[in-house]
């Protein structure tokens, strides 16, 4: 299976990738013989395009260079099961998400997802389960870009828990939605956590 990347940045999206998309409308593609990440990032706000494909060779390595050249900030969360078949969500300045958060310095990345999700929805995590996957995330503190990587993994935790949310944290709900009410939170949340919920 080819290796791909999916890099958000606001509402946009860089894909690194060897393989050609079909019918990619309204995508560019990019070449990466002369790609800068930099480059590309500043002038990103001024392009309509959603969705950037840069085609290359070898998708880890372009990855790796790509990752060298930013900050990195790791971080870990989870997508919780509960025993009456419902997943966990919460809301943060004003959009549906996942509990997710920062490692602490020498912290295993599965030990910080459950620290995070028990702190940001005030339940306890039964069983800790699988890595689901990565999600790649850029934005800026003090005007530089910074590479988020979020670890995800899935989680089991009994319904019947009084959730709490860490309002601190920015997050004002906490609560658990069946399958068939994810609708709700597609409409509103942010395309990396669509990828995590894809997983399921």
């Amino acid at each position: 299976m080819a290796q791909k990347y999916n890099i958000y940045i606001n509402q946009k999206c860089l894909i690194i990738t060897s393989n050609k998309p079909n019918g990619a409308f309204g995508h560019q593609l990019i070449d990466d013989q002369h790609f800068d990440f930099l480059t590309f990032y500043k002038a990103l706000g001024n392009n309509p395009n959603a969705k950037y494909y840069l085609i290359c060779e070898d998708a880890k390595n372009t990855f790796k260079t790509l990752k060298s050249k930013l900050r990195v900030i790791e971080a870990a969360g989870g997508l919780v099961h509960s025993d009456e078949d419902k997943y966990l969500f919460i809301k943060r300045n004003g959009r549906w998400d996942l509990p997710k958060g920062k490692l602490e310095p020498n912290e295993k990345k599965k030990d910080a997802a459950v620290r995070e999700v028990e702190e940001e929805c005030g339940l306890k995590i039964r069983k800790l389960g699988d890595k689901l996957l990565k999600t790649y995330h850029v934005y800026e503190i003090k005007g530089k870009p910074v590479l988020k990587v979020s670890h995800w993994y899935a989680m089991e935790a009994k319904s019947k828990q009084k959730l709490v949310p860490q309002l601190e944290e920015g997050i004002t709900e906490v609560k658990w939605f069946k399958k068939e009410d994810w609708g709700i939170i597609r409409a509103n949340t942010y395309a990396n956590i669509m990828d995590v919920i894809d997983e399921d």
